[in-house]
């Protein structure tokens, strides 16, 4: 049974692996953070429950494929349960800017995938990790609180400034990490 109070939920590029402008098209472009696999391990073996809600356009504008998506996810799965530990879900959105549906962020709908998923009544009290503010802000919509991680986008997001009242700001996920496991 899983509890929306020890529930984190990570978007992917920027937070658990390196982001580029030109997109992650690939296994070998894949590239964790240091420290990110063994955070989320270290998380699992705490007993929370960790889930991925990630933007992937790059499908809809034809740059690779969900297989090619599905190889990138099945390494992120492998190397976190090497470490120890568990994702629970993985949600994306593949879709692009103007398809206008309701999973991409900062839309809700990757997070509702993820509640419905767990089955869970609500996320509120859950946290949503993320280096961009429609992150925070699909997070916000579901009742999660926000977390802004500074790898990726983070610091251009945290130097606009602009919606980020209500933000627990770490420099990256090991940080959080390391907060959260100390509260």
């Amino acid at each position: 049974m899983y509890d929306a109070n020890k529930l984190v939920i990570l978007d992917r590029d920027g937070v658990i692996n390196h982001d580029s402008d030109y997109y992650i098209k690939s296994l070998e472009e894949w590239l964790p953070y240091i420290g990110t696999i063994d955070a989320i391990a270290r998380l699992s073996q705490a007993g929370w429950t960790v889930a991925v809600a990630t933007n992937q356009s790059g499908i809809s504008r034809g740059y690779y494929d969900v297989a090619a998506l599905e190889n990138m996810h099945d390494e992120l799965n492998r190397l976190v349960a090497d470490a120890g530990g568990n994702i629970a879900h993985i949600a994306y959105c593949p879709h692009g800017p103007d398809d206008g549906c309701d999973c991409r962020k900062p839309r809700p709908g990757l997070l509702e995938e993820i509640r419905q998923t767990l089955k869970l009544n609500t996320l509120a009290g859950s946290w949503m990790v993320g280096d961009s503010l429609r992150d925070l802000q699909a997070g916000e919509a579901m009742g999660c609180r926000p977390v802004l991680v500074r790898t990726g986008k983070g610091r251009r997001t945290e130097a606009k400034g602009s919606g980020l009242a209500q933000a627990f700001i770490f420099d990256d996920l090991t940080a959080f990490t390391d907060w959260l496991l100390s509260q």
